[in-house]
């Protein structure tokens, strides 16, 4: 029996409480739900307990029922026992499109109905609609806050139950309203990262589940620099934390990671922002999942991103026999990642996405 309207999610934040208003002043039956993913062990730092408090807060101020569950086991199984195995791979995982995947838009969506909610509703920024026979992901309007790189793995059943109120917004009208509705939330500060790090040293954290092990730092020619401290702790690209200053006989210039041999435990290091081993015009990618069940053909022409923050670029995905994609874009791509996601888009549709495998940038590790 449907008791419910909607479940919104609500995380003790800005964007979800929003959500909330949003969804009541349109007339509907709605609830809360706090979900907590990760058991922090009392140590407070992923504000667990504070995000609690203002969640049940909002829905106070609302007068909607509240509802917590706690999915760390599901996390645990579901998202972060993956997230160790790639980085022990020398990848460099997004676990926050598989917490959407398999926590936020599976498990919580299993709660929600079970609660007697026919929808879910997120505040995340982003937007749903139905055309031609089938849901859509598109852009949010915010084009600053979007956030379907991260939404890219969800099907049509999610799609088909899931409300997304502030897609429809721009990020400051989202706080004008909240502070309207006397939100004590409405100047919080948004989340950023992975909550189960919070406000953690990176480094510290991963070390107690994958012990740190230095090694040498190499030039692409072979010549050795420094000494990393280990190389799960570093991402293609990066450029602090490698400590090696001036060195004799090279430029001033900085330095970046352009590669990682995990069973030697080096890595490989190059100068120049656009070096050519940072540079690639392909990938494979494996894994793929599209919004419509399928791709939109064996071949087809695209634009695509291979991190969040990063403008679309023109490409062409091919359909391996084996299903993975090869992706061909018009211009080379800086520091595209193995681990990350490479997600589609035509126009304002987000069509899906795969994770990178590897790409034509040259082997950095040729040398060793």
């Amino acid at each position: 029996m449907k008791t419910f309207d909607a479940m919104v999610g609500v995380s003790g934040g800005v964007d979800s409480s929003v959500a909330a208003l949003l969804l009541q002043r349109q007339g509907l039956r709605i609830a809360g739900l706090f979900m907590q993913n990760w058991d922090d062990n009392g140590d407070g730092e992923c504000r667990a307990e504070d995000d609690r408090r203002d969640a049940v807060a909002i829905c106070g101020k609302l007068g909607i029922p509240f509802f917590a569950r706690n999915f760390a086991r599901e996390y645990w199984a579901g998202v972060f026992e993956h997230f160790l195995a790639e980085y022990r791979a020398g990848r460099t995982p997004n676990p926050d499109v598989l917490c959407n995947r398999e926590i936020k838009f599976r498990t919580f969506l299993d709660e929600a109905r079970a609660l007697g909610a026919e929808k879910i509703a997120t505040g995340h920024y982003a937007r749903v609609d139905h055309h031609q026979g089938r849901y859509r992901l598109l852009r949010a309007i915010d084009q600053g806050k979007d956030q379907t790189y991260f939404l890219h793995a969800l099907g049509q059943e999610a799609l088909a139950a899931t409300l997304f109120p502030v897609g429809e917004l721009p990020k400051a009208q989202v706080r004008d309203l909240a502070r309207d509705a006397g939100f004590a939330v409405h100047a919080k500060k948004d989340s950023t990262g992975i909550c189960f790090i919070g406000e953690r040293d990176f480094r510290e954290f991963l070390g107690h589940y994958i012990p740190a092990r230095p090694g040498p730092i190499r030039a692409v020619d072979g010549v050795t620099l420094g000494e990393h401290a280990g190389v799960f702790y570093y991402t293609v690209g990066q450029r602090e934390g490698l400590h090696l200053g001036g060195v004799k006989g090279r430029p001033q210039a900085p330095w970046f990671v352009v590669g990682k041999d995990v069973a030697a435990n080096v890595l490989y290091v190059d100068q120049g922002h656009d070096s050519p081993y940072l540079l690639s015009t392909q990938l494979h990618a494996s894994g793929p999942s599209f919004t419509a069940g399928h791709p939109p053909g064996m071949r087809f022409a695209c634009t695509a991103k291979t991190r969040y923050r990063q403008p679309d670029e023109t490409c062409v995905v091919t359909v391996q026999d084996d299903g993975t994609l090869h992706v061909q874009f018009e211009h080379p791509q800086r520091a595209v990642t193995p681990g990350q996601s490479v997600v589609f888009y035509d126009g304002e549709e987000c069509l899906g996405g795969a994770v990178i495998d590897h790409t034509d940038a040259p082997d950095a590790a040729q040398f060793r």
